[in-house]
């Protein structure tokens, strides 16, 4: 069974934005982050999406708008020799009380459910209090968050919670390399700062 890690997008793979990414020429790669896909993707790693899109039901952004941004990033990604499994995403406002929108873990839940993911063999990615507390609730085996995007504001309120990420890396590239040192071979996760 293949270890699967699960990835937010915005902050993550992509320079995030407060005014959202609405299309394909808003999409950025943040530095070497297809190149930390197809690191995690060579490394025999099943990478999944997992990422709020709120865009939808806020009336910005329609499927097919989102289908295209999903698409420069899945063509990006395979460029430097990766590949996304799959995109699970929540179209659903924060008020709207839906079961998937992160820090909730419905769409951990729907993907472990699709491809019978064993989440304890399973890491999240993020640059968020959410998405380290989505890992958490879905029982995820660890937590690594990234210091791009929100990640520096994240790593100051996450300290003074219960939930505590097992790796605080500088970027993707460097949760990538983490996540293939320590967690291909099932090694003893010891919490520490990988920048």
């Amino acid at each position: 069974m293949n270890y699967t890690v699960f990835l937010d997008r915005d902050g993550v793979i992509n320079a995030d934005s407060p005014d959202y990414i609405k299309k394909p020429s808003e999409f950025h790669f943040l530095e070497n982050s297809p190149e930390a896909v197809a690191l995690l993707y060579k490394n025999g790693f099943d990478v999944i999406l997992i990422t709020n899109q709120s865009v939808i039901n806020r009336k910005m952004v329609g499927r097919n708008d989102l289908e295209a941004i999903f698409n420069k990033m899945r063509k990006g990604i395979e460029k430097a020799g990766g590949k996304i499994k799959d995109i699970f995403f929540c179209p659903h406002m924060p008020d709207q009380g839906c079961t998937c929108r992160k820090p909730r873990p419905g769409l951990i839940l729907q993907a472990a459910e699709k491809y019978d993911i064993d989440l304890t063999n399973s890491c999240m990615v993020g640059d968020s209090v959410k998405d380290m507390e989505c890992a958490e609730n879905a029982g995820c085996g660890a937590r690594v968050l990234v210091k791009t995007g929100n990640g520096e504001k994240a790593a100051h309120i996450l300290n003074k919670r219960a939930v505590q990420p097992d790796c605080i890396c500088k970027d993707l590239m460097a949760a990538a390399e983490w996540i293939s040192g320590n967690l291909k071979l099932k090694n003893k996760i010891q919490k520490q700062h990988c920048i």
